[in-house]
């Protein structure tokens, strides 16, 4: 089945969710509100001004009505805008998310360089978990309250993020003097990266979108209605945390023991319970239903026909042991063309206590892929590389993992590495966050080709793999990757 025919599938399957329990529907955007700009209600904070740090800069803080939730409860939040002090209105513009504070925001990295020597438009939305957000300890509530009576994913997480950039990029639009947009590029980690797919999906003033360790396909660790997930994972994991409070797990410190529990109580916060959802009325299948519809509005592989339609580019950037974007190996094997930079070993982030040592967010090379996606997308000033295609045979005898990677358009890239994990445990599992992962350079045996082997332990039972490849061209540098593979070995 091709990868369209099974996006067109999965959507189907969506619907027919959403109509065989009626009650249950995914969120949806009223995209007249989302571009009117008189409901932002805009509240001018600091007026444009030089930014402090470079003059070159101007910069403007306001804060805007990202909608009224229901009925007497409007969700404000603070934007910043930057701009070059001089010169023409900015045709690009990238729309990220910084910290939810009453003060302007202060780009750094690839997008100060974007801004600096490309004249790129920032606009920063301050944005963070519901529970977080004003009104603090009631707008988390009210969300629950909300979803669990009228069963509507409109009142989820996800679909306040999606709502957030796209009422950011409202507000920048309106500054007509400044901004004239004809490309946009969503980009954000985690949270803010599930907020750039939805509004990339969405909002067809989006162009482009780099989601970081965020969800593509399965649910951000685990299912939306707490208690539905699987037994045998939950006794894993506890199982897993006696077992690191003991100091008998050797990849991860004892100390993880406590942000790990703390991040399951912060994720458990924003959703319902089993046992709340049963006290509404729900029957299982509606729990079911909405534990898939609750990430709808940001599950990019159902709507790969109409963005590729519109013309959208999408460049994910993943760690390979991150249970908030689990199902890679559902990603390599169903939508193998699909641009991604898969991180072996990469982790989600959070406390450095919990042993989170390679945490994708802050990597180098993923902020270079930001600006050099950005270089493609915006100024055609670099090729974009497909995704390579990787094939691979299994010698049982020798245990011998030989694999070839090629790139459609006989692309030669500049570095090139097999990576592999062997018998990786489940998705949702603390373990799994914590598994190991190596190496073997690739050698190039082709135009656009490259062969490499790993000898593995006798009787591996399964193994990942994957390639990563470094192009350089034109002053930036893309780091990207072959789908992620899994093969049963025995």
């Amino acid at each position: 089945m091709t990868s369209t025919r099974f996006c067109r599938l999965l959507f189907c399957l969506a619907l027919s969710l959403s109509t065989l329990y009626a009650e249950v529907s995914s969120g949806k955007y009223d995209m007249a509100a989302v571009r009117d700009t008189q409901s932002l209600d805009t509240r001018v904070i600091e007026e444009w001004h030089p930014w402090e740090k470079d003059a070159s800069v101007r910069q403007k803080l306001i804060e805007i009505t990202v909608c009224e939730w229901w009925q007497g409860q409007k969700v404000r939040l603070p934007v910043t805008l930057l701009a070059p002090a001089q010169g023409p209105r900015c045709a690009n513009l990238l729309v990220s998310n910084t910290g939810l504070v009453q003060k302007a925001a202060s780009p750094s990295g690839a997008m100060f360089r974007l801004l600096k020597e490309n004249g790129v438009g920032i606009v920063l939305i301050g944005m963070t978990t519901v529970d977080a957000m004003e009104p603090v300890g009631k707008l988390d509530v009210g969300m629950k309250e909300h979803f669990l009576r009228t069963k509507d994913a409109r009142f989820t997480p996800a679909w306040i993020w999606g709502l957030s950039d796209m009422r950011a990029l409202t507000a920048a639009m309106a500054e007509t003097d400044v901004f004239r947009p004809t490309k946009v590029l969503a980009t954000g980690g985690s949270k803010r990266g599930v907020g750039a797919a939805a509004a990339g999906i969405a909002d067809d003033r989006f162009t482009a979108i780099m989601p970081v360790v965020a969800p593509i396909i399965d649910p951000p660790g685990g299912p939306y209605v707490e208690g539905l997930g699987a037994a045998d994972l939950a006794a894993q994991n506890a199982q897993f945390l006696s077992d690191l409070a003991e100091g008998k797990i050797a990849s991860a410190p004892a100390s993880a023991v406590e942000p790990l529990v703390a991040r399951d109580k912060i994720r458990a916060a924003e959703r319902i319970t089993k046992k709340e959802a049963r006290d509404a009325g729900w029957s299982k299948e509606e729990m079911e239903a909405a534990s898939s519809l609750a990430w709808e509005v940001c599950r990019t592989t159902n709507y790969l026909p109409a963005l590729q339609a519109r013309g959208v580019e999408i460049f994910y950037n993943q760690g390979s042991n991150d249970n908030v974007s689990p199902g890679l190996r559902t990603l390599g094997k169903q939508f193998p063309t699909l641009p991604v930079y898969i991180v072996p070993g990469g982790q989600h982030g959070g406390a450095k206590t919990a042993g989170f040592l390679k945490q994708v967010g802050s990597l180098p090379e993923v902020d270079e892929n930001l600006f050099a996606f950005a270089q493609h997308h915006f100024f055609n000033k670099r090729s974009f590389p497909k995704t390579p295609q990787i094939t691979h045979h299994w010698s049982p005898a020798d245990h011998r993992l030989e694999v070839t990677v090629t790139f459609p358009h006989k692309m030669d890239s500049d570095a090139n590495e097999l990576w592999w994990a062997t018998n990786r445990h489940e998705d949702y599992t603390f373990a799994m966050e914590y598994d190991a992962w190596q190496s073997a350079p690739l050698r190039r045996t082709g135009p656009g080709t490259f062969s490499g082997e790993a000898v593995l332990p006798a009787k591996p039972g399964a193994v990942d793999f994957l390639s990563v490849h470094r192009h350089s061209e034109n002053g930036s540098t893309l780091t990207f990757s072959s789908p992620l593979l899994h093969m049963d070995a025995r």
